[in-house]
């Protein structure tokens, strides 16, 4: 140790009983404080989680999610209404608008027929619309749930509801669950990634990636796909790696003195996040370097280096869980589709935000399939809610758009251990609301933790005088989607 980090030792243990005793019990201490870490000497192997093993055998080992931010109306996508087209222009059925609550619509509003055509793809024959052309060549990878129903109708409670399990701030992250309670399988990187596009943050913020009352370690890393990958990871100017490894090795020992003497987890956490970090600056720039693909590559997804795009950030998924990252998640803004102008209406931004997406998420299957990661890889692809059956109009636009609408809403996923070609749950006749098989958000969860191996009663976390979980006091298996 040099003289320096002695000296700071020395006036943060000197004349303390808690020292005394510390030193006294150094040899239990040192070992304690390595099982709470994990024996890995602070990173050299995978970080464990909370379960020794998984409940069961996962059929999963990975998860990468694709939100699109706003929620996409189903009935242009994926819930063809023929019966819309008959009734399209025409008032809407009052039982429709009985006693329901909307985010614009007022008055009587009238029914919106779907202006996009639908096709059968694939053996599976399963329908999907023309906006789509390229999902639909892998439509045999997906199980489509055409009965997703949520109890939030608002964008940021709904989507902390469908990755935090509850719609206000505060509970952790899908994701932080799932590291705590699984850990990490690659020490050099996150085990939790999140990519970011369409030129702004989810509506709930970076709470939908955040680690609520978990360690904080768990929470997710945001990288960015032009300029530095992590904001603030590299060395400062006259800072080189010997340097930086000597800063962080005394940054430590402080913080395992004082983690041996307080017991405080939060410690643990800064100890952990400190070495990922260290490792990190070598690691990131790595693997977040599109430009070391085959060209070829690059164009099946539309990625280009340099550029911040939701293809790029396709490819990086794949890069990522590659690398054994646990869960990746993207987030892609621009499909609150309400039609008050071009910049928000079906006939306009739908198909640009198809276009943006649809070659790159069909090529992400193709490329995980192709490299034999699709097996064990879940990919989920949703909105947080769906849209009404009605068009909007509001303030008496002339612009085609639907209004927010939890009763009912399409969401899909692949490899991982669901059924493939397989269409679960419908809707009525106007796409309003479940008729089969209705699928819950916590639902959703229960199935998803179920899949990587996951028993979501079971994964629990104590805190403010109750045991919480992802799942809260609810949510089923949905059986019918595994395959």
């Amino acid at each position: 140790m040099d003289p320096t980090t002695d000296l700071l030792l020395q006036s943060h243990l000197e004349g303390t009983r808690r020292w005394f005793l510390g030193r006294v019990g150094l040899g239990i201490g040192g070992l304690a404080l390595s099982s709470l870490v994990g024996d890995q000497g602070f990173g050299q192997t995978a970080s464990p989680g909370l379960l020794s093993t998984p409940h069961f055998a996962p059929r999963a080992r990975r998860i990468i999610c694709l939100h699109m931010a706003g929620s996409p109306p189903q009935q242009e996508l994926f819930d063809p209404k023929p019966l819309l087209k008959e009734l399209d222009g025409e008032p809407c059925p009052a039982n429709l608008i009985d006693g329901e609550t909307f985010a614009f619509i007022k008055g009587h509003p009238k029914i919106l027929a779907s202006p996009f055509q639908f096709s059968a793809h694939g053996e599976s024959g399963m329908e999907i619309s023309e906006l789509l052309p390229h999902l639909g060549e892998v439509a045999d990878e997906l199980c489509l749930i055409r009965s997703m129903h949520t109890d939030q109708f608002n964008h940021a409670p709904a989507q902390l509801f469908i990755y935090s399990g509850s719609p206000r701030f505060g509970r952790p992250s899908m994701g932080s669950w799932l590291t705590w309670g699984l850990g990490s399988m690659n020490q050099d990187l996150p085990a939790f990634v999140v990519l970011v596009s369409g030129s702004k943050t989810p509506s709930a913020g970076k709470s939908v990636w955040g680690s609520g009352f978990l360690p904080s370690v768990h929470q997710g890393i945001q990288c960015r796909t032009s300029g530095d990958p992590v904001l603030y990871l590299g060395n400062p100017r006259g800072i080189n790696r010997d340097t930086r490894r000597r800063t962080v090795d005394a940054i430590q020992e402080l913080d395992q003195i004082a983690a041996l003497r307080d017991g405080d987890p939060e410690t643990l956490s800064r100890i952990e996040q400190y070495e990922l970090a260290f490792r990190m600056q070598a690691s990131v720039p790595e693997v977040m370097d599109i430009s070391r693909e085959n060209p070829k590559t690059l164009e099946e997804y539309g990625a280009e280096p340099g550029k911040a795009s939701f293809a790029n950030n396709c490819l990086l998924a794949r890069r990522l869980v590659e690398q054994d990252v646990r869960f990746v998640q993207l987030f892609d803004w621009g499909w609150d589709i309400h039609g008050t102008a071009p910049h928000d209406d079906i006939m306009t931004q739908l198909p640009k935000k198809c276009g943006e997406t649809d070659q790159p998420i069909a090529a992400l299957l193709k490329d995980l399939k192709q490299r034999g990661l699709l097996d064990d890889t879940l990919v989920i692809w949703t909105g947080e809610f769906g849209r009404t059956a009605m068009n909007e109009e509001r303030n008496g636009s002339k612009f085609l758009g639907r209004d927010h609408h939890p009763h009912c809403y399409s969401m899909w996923m692949a490899g991982g251990g669901v059924k493939k070609g397989h269409v679960h749950g419908a809707t009525d006749e106007l796409g309003y609301r479940i008729v089969k098989d209705p699928v819950g958000v916590h639902d959703l969860q229960a199935t998803i933790l179920h899949l990587m191996g996951i028993d979501h009663e079971r994964l629990t976390y104590p805190y403010q005088g109750r045991d919480f979980r992802l799942t809260d006091v609810s949510g089923k298996l949905v059986p019918g989607i595994l395959a």
